[in-house]
């Protein structure tokens, strides 16, 4: 499998064109192509920088004329999950001419979408990407040929990667930031590119503030990546 990640902007989206006049973003992983009607229904997370603009956002879309269907299933705060339909973009039309296919989450904001997409083979790849530049712009970020194997395993595997996701979100502020710090200064290294002592200035507290607040963050970050030892399967265990 070719796997192409690229910066897409699209003159015929109706979410690309919201989020280039208003603060939200979009993000999916699930949609449904209707072939006979050439329509694309989505279920996207929308994220606003305030309630105001995730409001704003809402009837930009709903008012769009690419938009075919619109329906708000769920709402918190400044995030809400919306069920959407809009026709085929000329890129979608596209990557589907040449067989391509979705292979990780559509993300849209600031006018342009990060697109994941598969090929089966390297010409396929370069006569899409060919036809995509007539009518769209798109910088490629990253092309790699990836087995099916490596694709899969993965996927076998979003569990154990959502596990490790959610511990860096229970970290907090300092935590995060503490071990950050002690990252980049080299204070895992050996030997030692930064020490407690240069970590108070940076944090402006005390050797014992900080030691704490690293070693909460050390904990959490090695409870959970033990706990998830026994559900990734290593290359011994898969021989």
């Amino acid at each position: 499998m070719i796997s192409v990640t690229m910066d897409m902007v699209q003159y015929d989206c109706p979410y690309i064109d919201v989020t280039d006049d208003i603060d939200v973003s979009f993000h999916t992983m699930h949609w449904d192509f209707n072939t006979a009607q050439e329509e694309l229904e989505t279920r996207i997370l929308i994220t606003g920088a305030d309630r105001g603009a995730l409001t704003n956002g809402f009837e930009a879309l709903q008012h769009h004329e690419g938009m075919m269907g619109f329906e708000l299933l769920s709402r918190h705060g400044e995030t809400a999950v919306i069920k959407s339909s809009i026709g085929q973009t000329n890129a979608m039309g596209t990557i589907r001419k040449h067989d391509g296919y979705i292979t990780g989450p559509f993300q849209i904001r600031d006018g342009s979408e990060r697109w994941s997409v598969g090929f089966d083979t390297d010409m396929a790849a370069d006569a899409a990407l060919s036809d995509l530049s007539t009518k769209n712009d798109f910088r490629v970020e990253a092309r790699n040929d990836t087995s099916f194997e490596e694709y899969l395993d993965v996927i076998q595997h979003i569990d154990a990667a959502k596990g490790f996701l959610d511990v860096c979100r229970e970290l907090s502020d300092t935590e995060r930031q503490t071990l950050k710090a002690a990252v980049e200064g080299g204070y895992f290294r050996t030997p030692r590119d930064a020490t407690l002592e240069t970590l108070t200035d940076v944090f402006d507290i005390s050797k014992t503030g900080v030691s704490k607040n690293l070693r909460r963050a050390e904990r959490k970050v090695l409870n959970r990546a033990v706990s998830l030892f026994s559900s990734v399967d290593t290359d011994e265990h898969r021989e």
